[in-house]
């Protein structure tokens, strides 16, 4: 919950210097209502959809910032980028039931996930700085290269089979391949489309809470984006 907080914070003060002013408060219910709603079933997205639409627009005939259209737009965006990708890590967490008194096979595959992201990050990094000559996405992150993509790529997978024979070996090889593929790709597909917004934002980073690093938005975008792939790979292949 703390990573979909901060992150919709950054995201919603680094718009502003671009002129778009979200709904902050309103964009705040509507990520907490996701975040607990994904675990309570309060509501059903269609009428969770319909009332948030009903409670953002009204709200917005008594704002005077900016372009209203930009303004719900953007909240909307927070809440269903953020809000809603964040709720899958809370889905992965309770998609299997309790073994042991202490951990579940979800928090395992969550701690997995973290760490195949932070590694294929890593291996991303410095294979590109090794032997990076091609650029990946120019327009949006200058410094990447399709050599970099490569290595974490392969690291991903590698640290999912690591995992399997450490802590996951009540999935399948099947799906844990399936995983490290998932971060491979939509992990580093996350990390563009982050930084894709920051460029449209003319910021660096998302913010300076990590000095040396960014923001928490910077650092977890991997994670939200592949997050609810993975979720809906487990529910309907994975189980």
């Amino acid at each position: 919950m703390s990573i979909s907080l901060i992150s919709y914070y950054e995201f919603t003060t680094f718009i502003k210097k671009i002129d778009i002013s979200a709904n902050f408060w309103v964009g705040l219910g509507g990520v907490l209502f996701v975040l607990f709603n994904s675990k309570y079933h309060y509501l059903d997205t269609y009428s969770f959809v319909l009332l948030f639409m009903l409670v953002l627009s009204s709200f917005e005939l008594f704002r005077k910032k900016g372009s209203a259209i930009a303004n719900i737009g953007s909240t909307l965006m927070s809440v269903f980028y953020i809000g809603f990708f964040a709720s899958a890590i809370i889905g992965i967490r309770e998609i299997y039931p309790d073994i042991g008194s202490l951990y579940s096979r979800g928090g395992y595959i969550i701690i997995s996930i973290f760490t195949t992201i932070w590694i294929c990050d890593s291996a991303a990094f410095f294979g590109g700085t090794a032997f990076g000559k091609h650029k990946l996405f120019p327009r949006v992150s200058p410094k990447k290269s399709w050599e970099g993509a490569i290595f974490g790529f392969l690291f991903a997978i590698g640290t999912m089979a690591l995992a399997k024979v450490i802590i996951l070996d009540f999935l399948s090889w099947q799906t844990i391949i399936s995983i490290g593929f998932i971060i491979g790709v939509f992990g580093q597909i996350g990390d563009l489309i982050e930084s894709l917004f920051k460029r449209s934002a003319n910021v660096k980073d998302s913010s300076n809470l990590i000095p040396g690093h960014g923001g928490i938005f910077d650092r977890f975008d991997s994670l939200l984006f592949s997050s609810p792939i993975i979720f809906l790979y487990l529910s309907y292949f994975g189980k």
